[in-house]
């Protein structure tokens, strides 16, 4: 298994990635904490996950209970603007890695931070508007990061999505035991989960607004050191492949 200080390195000073896999997976925490809020608030809706979104879409449409059709739908909706809205930035900013997640974090920010106020003036339990509208607006933030993510191309980091991470993590290990690689997806896995626990506590011991709140917070930090990073020219910032 890697040593701690050579995991580190890989994670904030990578000479192919520079400092992306460390704020990739702070990303991927709020990922765990935005889908606690939907889930828990939003009558059973994944904003970050499209693939069990769509899944509850059947339900509701099977009149299963405890799923909302409008929600599911208006979350899959605002998925598909953030992630065309994602495809402008790489349009215009593909050239440089740092400049793309900087602008990324930005848009991602500001959704989230309209997410908090729509949540915080409707109060919870949300009504069936609020639901609706927090639901698009954050599965737009979502999409977002998703476009974002998968052209700045870090492996094993694509901050919503777990099936690929976990297969590698159980072939790695039988294949060839813990390389920096499946430490690298097992730190994933862990930052998805930690989103989700901490994003679940709040809901459920103070309010959704408080899982927003932890959201937001984080992505200040994303943001504070994407800016940082892409201020200081390196060999990573242009090595963005489709």
């Amino acid at each position: 298994m890697p040593s701690a200080p050579s995991v580190w390195r890989g994670l904030v000073a990578d000479p192919r990635h520079g400092p992306l896999p460390v704020l990739l997976l702070v990303l991927t925490v709020v990922t765990g904490v935005v889908d606690a809020v939907s889930i828990l608030s939003l009558g059973r809706v994944f904003v970050a996950n499209m693939t069990g979104n769509v899944v509850f879409v059947g339900f509701a449409l099977a009149d299963a209970p405890g799923f909302s059709l409008s929600a599911s739908v208006f979350a899959l909706a605002g998925f598909l603007v953030g992630a065309a809205a994602g495809g402008v930035l790489i349009d215009r900013l593909a050239a440089h890695r740092g400049a793309l997640l900087r602008a990324g974090a930005v848009g991602e920010l500001a959704l989230l931070a309209v997410a908090l106020l729509v949540a915080v003036i409707a109060g919870s339990p949300f009504g069936a508007g609020p639901r609706d509208a927090l639901a698009a607006i954050v599965a737009v933030a979502m999409g977002l990061q998703n476009a974002v993510v998968r052209r700045l191309a870090v492996p094993d980091l694509t901050t919503t999505v777990l099936t690929m991470t976990l297969t590698g993590i159980a072939a790695d290990v039988r294949a060839g035991g813990w390389t920096r690689a499946a430490v690298t997806r097992f730190m994933a896995v862990a930052a998805m989960l930690a989103g989700a626990v901490c994003g679940a506590l709040l809901v459920l011991g103070t309010s959704p607004q408080a899982a927003l709140a932890l959201a937001v917070g984080l992505l200040v930090l994303v943001t504070a050191g994407a800016m940082s990073a892409a201020r200081r020219p390196a060999s990573w910032q242009g090595q963005a492949t489709r």
